[in-house]
């Protein structure tokens, strides 16, 4: 049987286990992806989509994380994370189309 990630007790099933691990493989090589875009990317614009997805892809991460291990540590900081990502992505945006953050 394989082992879970942490090494901690199984309490997700064979298919289960191999699924995490999928999504976690999947979402690492996006983010990969995703900040190449961040440094790469033609415009501001994308690069502020960039990290809003690799927000999101962080997001997805921890929240695999929190079901590979049984622990609700991580999806509260999966809400912290979240929280983060869309007051960041609203500020950069209000900063691209106006010049300044406060009115």
């Amino acid at each position: 049987m394989m082992k879970t990630l942490f090494n901690t007790s199984a309490h997700l099933g064979t298919f289960s286990q191999y699924a995490v691990t999928f999504a976690m493989a999947a979402f690492a090589i996006a983010l990969l992806l995703n900040l190449y875009r961040l440094i790469r990317g033609p415009s501001t614009t994308d690069r502020i989509l960039a990290l809003d997805t690799a927000y999101i892809n962080m997001l997805a991460m921890t929240l695999l994380l929190g079901i590979a291990s049984a622990s609700s540590v991580f999806f509260e900081a999966a809400l912290v994370i979240a929280m983060l990502g869309f007051i960041g992505t609203v500020v950069m945006a209000k900063f691209l189309d106006r010049g300044d953050i406060v009115q």
